[in-house]
């Protein structure tokens, strides 16, 4: 199977959030093992591409308030149409439905070629948090379910993101494609124990979170969950790795708590080896986001044999079970703060739970990408037999 795909997302390197990763890692392995992938994404200035596959870069501007977030521009200069014209696409799958979607739907209508769309993202919230205003809100939504309405299938990466489009008035079909983690799934027993052991003596529990550094990741709840931990007297340290629009804000809420002490802020951590031995250093992953629409980094923790605390009920919380491998808590800062403190008071119990997360949330990309690979094929094959039919 040799395949020519494209791959639009308006996140990518050195941009990096969750979406970014997803894409990176299709394009890697797709490129490694069946045949080539490109990357349609828009530019950043002061920053060179270095990957295994090609990266074609469109003109951005910035989006106000949002660092580093560019703004695409959905109609490409002529050296990139000429580019995207020379680029033999059997299939072009877009990631979001701003620029390169809009890119990646004018593509598959010239080629008339399949175009797969991927549904991450709880946009309406996003749209909230940015105009303030539920009718814009819901306006700018209904623009988006058009765009996947036009797609010839969307894919999702769990139940719980494909009934959040549903809820937006979407109407057609879904998949749901579950994504991989690029890191391997090896967690150590011996190691793991070695990390424990001084939690019986007073020790000090490292807690760790990585995702974007904004206030709709629900980290106000976070922050005054550690505050009740200080105040009952247990000794931790909390990591907060990632960057994002609120850095500042946060930091400055941790040091009215007077939580300086406890928190320590790494920025972005873009080496995955050092992000692993992060996740390996931690006892316990908090992720109380109710926004998040699948916890790729909750699998990362996995990997490392890290278990999480999430939110019940929340979309990100959909692959947890309860008590087994992870553990689940209400969305108010002091059943967070007591989850916690019941999770740290028995470390044999919270050991075998990060065991059996690294058993049962760790998928790697080579694997998912197969699967991948060969849905593209059926649709791909699918599509060339509806074309010579209609002709």
């Amino acid at each position: 199977m040799s395949l020519t795909l494209g791959q639009f997302n308006d996140s990518f390197p050195p941009i990096m959030d969750g979406v970014a990763n997803v894409v990176r890692n299709y394009a890697y392995w797709l490129e490694k093992k069946y045949g080539r992938c490109y990357v349609i994404t828009p530019y950043v200035p002061n920053y060179k591409d270095s990957e295994d596959f090609d990266v074609l870069r469109y003109a951005s501007l910035p989006v106000p308030g949002r660092y580093p977030y560019r703004a695409g521009i959905p109609y490409p200069s002529n050296e990139v149409k000429n580019k995207l014209i020379n680029i033999p696409f059997d299939l072009v799958h877009a990631h979001s439905p701003f620029s390169a979607g809009q890119i990646a739907l004018r593509v598959a209508k010239q080629r008339k070629i399949p175009l797969i769309a991927s549904f991450h993202t709880k946009f309406y919230d996003d749209f909230l948090v940015a105009v303030k205003s539920k009718t814009l809100a819901h306006a700018m939504t209904d623009y988006v379910v058009k765009f996947y309405q036009k797609a010839d299938i969307v894919w999702t990466l769990n139940q719980e993101t494909k009934n959040t489009l549903f809820s937006y008035g979407y109407k057609g079909l879904i998949d749901i494609v579950p994504p991989g983690i690029d890191f391997p799934a090896n967690y150590n027993k011996n190691t793991k124990e070695s990390v424990l052991k001084p939690l019986e003596k007073d020790g000090c529990y490292e807690f760790l979170f990585v995702g974007q550094q904004v206030w709709h990741k629900n980290l106000k709840l976070l922050i005054e969950a550690l505050e009740l931990l200080k105040e009952w007297g247990i000794n931790f340290r909390m990591t907060m790795t990632g960057e994002g629009r609120d850095l500042i804000e946060i930091k400055e809420l941790v040091h009215q708590l007077n939580l300086t002490e406890q928190f320590r802020f790494t920025g972005k951590i873009s080496d995955r080896d050092e992000l692993q031995a992060v996740y390996s250093s931690a006892h316990l992953f908090l992720f109380p986001s109710v926004y998040d629409t699948f916890g790729l980094v909750v699998c990362e923790a996995a990997s490392a044999g890290c278990p999480s605390l999430l939110i019940k009920n929340s979309s990100a919380a959909g692959i947890i079970t309860e008590d087994y491998n992870g553990l689940l808590a209400e969305n108010d800062s002091r059943s967070y703060a007591l989850a916690i403190r019941n999770a740290i008071s028995n470390p044999e119990n919270l050991m075998q739970i990060g065991n059996n997360a690294a058993k049962t949330l760790t998928r790697s990309w080579e694997s998912a990408i197969d699967e991948v690979a060969l849905r593209y094929k059926e649709i791909i094959d699918n599509n060339r037999e509806h074309s010579a039919i209609a002709r």
